[in-house]
């Protein structure tokens, strides 16, 4: 019996070996500051982006990540292109029912982006009969589709629908609070504000293949570690500041 526990062990950390050896293939859509966003050095930035390195370290891993657009995100992983995907992707039951997720990392929250000057729009309530800006099959256009008597504009990037609003093509954005900060404070010649919290509050996760459990559960072991070790908390007040 000993002989065989002992060998089970070497097998497992034959295992593990192999995994730790190889790359964590990763896509990301790089527009959405100040989680993911190309750097004017053309490198990839952000709060999911030095996390996501950062469980690839903790799992002894190369790490590959791959800008692409929004909407080939989870095709891409479903077709084995990827292993992961982090792009302040929100767990959804939709969503989950085509992907896996790890344990939330980040808590969020949506917000409306309006005009500066000469808006009468409050929250959701007061939408109604007005045209809305919204990144294609994000939560924000969720939202949107909810919102009885409401135009929809769908946009690839935050960035376009955001110029959208500035020129006055829609009369309001929804995106997610932390993203329009961002937007907000890297132009603030855009003549736009944020109304806030408007609504329920949701939580990012790393989308990975329904079928690779075992990587969901790496992942969450390294997000634990991470949480644990004060990694993440150094990596969240980089970007966000210093947590309440």
């Amino acid at each position: 019996m000993k002989k065989l526990l002992v060998c089970a062990v070497l097998v497992l950390a034959v295992v593990q070996v192999a995994f730790a050896q190889g790359t964590l293939k990763v896509a990301t859509e790089a527009g959405f500051m100040p989680f993911e966003f190309v750097a004017e050095d053309g490198s990839l930035q952000g709060f999911d982006m030095d996390l996501i390195r950062a469980v690839a370290a903790k799992l002894n891993m190369e790490i590959q990540i791959d800008n692409i657009s929004w909407d080939g995100l989870i095709p891409a992983l479903q077709n084995r292109n990827y292993d992961a995907l982090i792009a302040g992707i929100t767990i959804t039951p939709e969503r989950a029912q085509a992907v896996a997720f790890s344990d939330p990392y980040f808590e969020s929250v949506l917000t409306i982006v309006v005009p500066a000057k000469n808006t009468d729009i409050t929250g959701f309530d007061s939408l109604t009969g007005k045209t809305v800006a919204v990144q294609i099959s994000t939560t924000g256009d969720y939202v949107a589709e909810e919102i009885e008597g409401v135009t929809i504009l769908r946009f690839n990037t935050v960035a376009e629908a955001m110029q959208n609003v500035a020129m006055g093509t829609a009369d309001a954005m929804i995106v997610d609070l932390p993203v329009s900060e961002a937007f907000l404070a890297a132009y603030p010649g855009a003549q736009l504000k944020n109304l806030g919290p408007v609504a329920d509050h949701e939580f990012l996760g790393i989308a990975i293949h329904k079928e690779n459990t075992e990587l969901v559960e790496k992942v969450n072991w390294a997000l634990a570690e991470l949480k644990a070790d004060g990694t993440y908390d150094a990596i969240y007040n980089k970007w966000f500041g210093v947590q309440e």
